[in-house]
C-alpha cells in the first residue's frame, strides 16, 4: 500500500495541475500498422499481414511528457523534430495533449519515427527512420537558448535520453548546472555505459540492463550490482540512484545503505513493457515537482506502470485510470491485513517467491501514539513488507496487569491495520513472540531504542539464518504507560476538585 495514499489521491486528482515539468530529449513518433496474418508470402519465407488500421503516438521523451501530462502536469517540451510530415503528426498529438509546441527546435533531418507492424498482440518488424548525425553547434545553440526561457517556469527537470542526438554532455552539463542553481530537481533516464554527463542531476534512473552496462556488473549478481550502484552516487555528486527492476519493481539506492528504499512491483497481466520506463520516470518527476515525499512516490510509479503495461503499444499513463486503481487500493478492507499465523506463512511464501523481503516489529500496543508510528515507519522502510506482532489480551495482562489492555485485541489490529506501513498483522497468544519469529524467519527484526540487541527476543535466531536485528530511536517521553498515568493523574485530580454534592 502507497505510504502516504490520500495525499497521493489528491495529487492525482488535482493537485499536478498546480506544478510544472520541463522535459529535455530525444523525440520521437512511434507509428502501429496493426492487421492479421493468415498466410506465408510465396515470394519469400514471410508473413503477409493485411493492413486494417494505423495508429500513431508521441514516443520517446515525448512519450514522458505525454505520461506528465496524463497526470494532469503542466509540462514544457524541449528536443529536436523535423521539418516534416511526422513532425506535423507529432506537434498534433501533443497539442492534443495540451502540451506546447513553440519551443520545438527544427534540426535539417527527418523526424525521429519508429514503425511496429503488429499482427494482433504479436510485433513482427520494427522499422526505424533516424539519422547517426549530431545535430550541428547552431541546432545545439537553438536548444539551450529555449531551455535557459523554459527554466524559468519549471519546478522539475526530466532528461529523457535515447541517444538521438539531442542530449549531448554541453546540453546535458547547462540543464544540470542552471536547474541545481535554481534548487530544481533533476532526474535523468539514461542512455549508454558512460553516466558523467549526468554528474550533479539529483537522480539518475537506469534500468538492471542499463546499470549493469555502466558499471560492468552483471545483472545476474543482484548484490554486487547494487553495491556497484551505489558506489555511482558519490563520484556522480547524486543524491541517491533510482533503479527499475522490472517485476521486482523499483529500488532506490543511497549512499548510506541503511536508507535504501524499495517498492515491489504491482502484480498485473504484462502485455507489453514498451514505454513503462517512461511512465516511471514521468511519475517520479511529478512527484517531486509536488514535492512528494520519496518512498510514496516510487510506490506511485509502480503503481502507474503496472497499468500502462497491461496495454498494447505506447501508451501513457491516464489520470482517470490511475485514480480508480489507487482508490481500489483506498477501499481495500484493512481486516485483509489481519491475519492468522498460518495465513501468514502463506503471505510470507508469496513474497519470498517474488523475491522480496520481510520485516518484523512487535509489542502491544495500547493506545497507538506517535512513538508507535515513528517506529513502524522506520521499520517499514529497511524491506519491502512490514509484519507486525502483538499480544493477545491475555498476553497484555499477564505482561502488564489486570488493568490493561485497555483496548481490546482486535480493535488494537484493525487500528494497526489501517496504517500504511504496516502490511500484516498476527496476534500471539504467548508471552514473547520468538514462536511466530522462528515461524515466519523475518530478513530484519526491529525494536526500540529502549532494548538493546542482547535483550531482544529472537535477535539470535534471526542473526542464525543471516539475518539482522535493527535498534530505532524511541519518541521521547511517550509510551502508553505513560499516558495511562496522566489519564490517572488527571482523573484523581477532577475528582478532588469537586464539591461533596458533585461528588454525591
Amino acid at each position: 500500500m502507497i505510504r502516504d495514499l490520500h495525499r497521493v489521491l489528491d495529487l492525482v486528482e488535482s493537485g499536478f495541475e498546480r506544478h510544472r515539468v520541463l522535459v529535455v530529449g530525444d523525440l520521437m513518433l512511434d507509428q502501429y500498422v496493426w492487421g492479421d496474418v493468415s498466410r506465408i508470402s510465396p515470394e519469400a519465407p514471410v508473413p503477409v499481414l493485411r493492413s486494417v488500421r494505423r495508429t500513431h503516438v508521441a514516443g520517446g521523451a515525448a512519450n514522458v511528457a505525454m505520461n506528465l501530462a496524463g497526470l494532469g502536469t503542466q509540462v514544457s517540451l524541449a528536443g529536436f523534430v523535423g521539418d516534416d510530415e511526422d513532425a506535423q503528426v507529432l506537434r498534433g498529438l501533443l497539442t492534443n495533449s495540451s502540451i506546447a509546441v513553440d519551443s520545438l527546435c527544427v534540426w535539417q533531418r527527418a523526424t525521429i519515427s519508429k514503425t511496429r507492424v503488429m499482427a494482433g498482440r504479436q510485433q513482427l518488424m520494427r522499422l526505424d527512420v533516424e539519422t547517426p548525425e549530431a545535430p550541428s553547434a547552431s541546432e545545439i545553440d537553438a536548444l539551450l537558448h529555449t531551455l535557459e526561457a523554459q527554466l524559468v517556469l519549471a519546478e522539475c527537470v526530466l532528461l529523457s535520453d535515447y541517444a538521438k542526438g539531442a542530449l549531448p554532455e554541453r546540453v546535458c552539463k547547462f540543464a544540470i548546472s542552471q536547474a541545481r542553481a535554481r534548487d530544481l530537481p533533476v532526474l535523468v533516464d539514461p542512455k549508454g555505459s558512460n553516466f558523467s554527463k549526468y554528474r550533479h542531476a539529483t537522480t539518475i534512473c537506469p534500468n538492471l540492463q542499463e546499470l549493469s552496462a555502466c558499471t560492468g556488473i552483471s545483472t545476474q549478481e543482484p548484490s554486487a550490482l547494487m553495491a556497484a550502484g551505489r558506489a555511482l552516487i558519490p563520484s556522480l555528486a547524486l543524491d541517491y540512484l533510482t533503479v527499475t527492476m522490472s517485476e521486482r519493481g523499483i529500488r532506490v539506492l543511497h549512499s548510506d545503505a541503511e536508507q535504501d528504499l524499495h517498492a515491489s512491483a504491482q502484480a498485473r497481466e504484462v502485455y507489453d513493457v514498451s514505454g513503462a520506463g517512461d511512465t516511471v520516470i514521468a511519475t517520479l518527476a511529478a512527484s517531486a515537482a509536488a514535492n512528494l515525499d520519496l518512498e510514496s512516490a516510487i510506490q506511485l510509479a509502480n503503481v502507474a506502470a503496472g497499468i500502462v503495461v497491461s496495454r498494447v503499444g505506447t501508451v501513457p499513463i491516464d489520470r482517470a485510470n490511475l485514480l480508480a486503481t489507487l482508490s481500489t487500493e483506498l477501499a481495500l478492507s484493512t481486516q485483509e491485513k489481519v491475519v492468522d499465523r498460518a495465513g501468514l506463512m502463506a503471505r510470507a511464501a508469496q513474497w519470498r517467491n517474488r523475491g522480496e523481503s520481510i520485516v518484523f516489529t512487535n509489542g502491544c500496543f495500547d493506545l497507538l501514539h506517535i512513538g508507535h508510528i515513528t517506529l513502524l515507519e522506520d521499520a517499514h522502510r529497511m524491506g519491502d513488507h512490514l509484519v507486525l506482532g502483538i499480544n493477545s489480551d491475555a498476553s497484555v495482562q499477564r505482561l502488564k496487569g489486570d488493568s490493561r489492555p485497555i483496548v481490546g485485541e482486535n480493535e488494537r489490529a484493525r487500528i494497526l491495520a489501517a496504517l500504511a506501513s504496516t502490511d500484516a498483522i498476527v496476534i500471539f497468544e504467548e508471552d514473547t513472540p520468538l514462536a511466530t519469529i522462528e515461524a515466519l524467519r523475518p530478513d530484519v527484526l526491529v525494536k526500540g531504542g529502549d532494548y538493546t540487541e542482547a535483550t531482544v527476543v529472537g535477535a539470535e535466531v534471526v542473526r542464525s539464518w543471516g539475518g539482522r536485528v535493527a535498534i530505532v530511536p524511541t519518541v521521547a517521553g511517550f509510551s502508553t504507560t505513560n499516558i495511562v498515568q496522566k489519564m490517572s493523574a488527571a482523573a484523581n485530580s477532577n475528582a478532588t476538585r469537586l464539591s461533596p454534592k458533585e461528588k454525591a
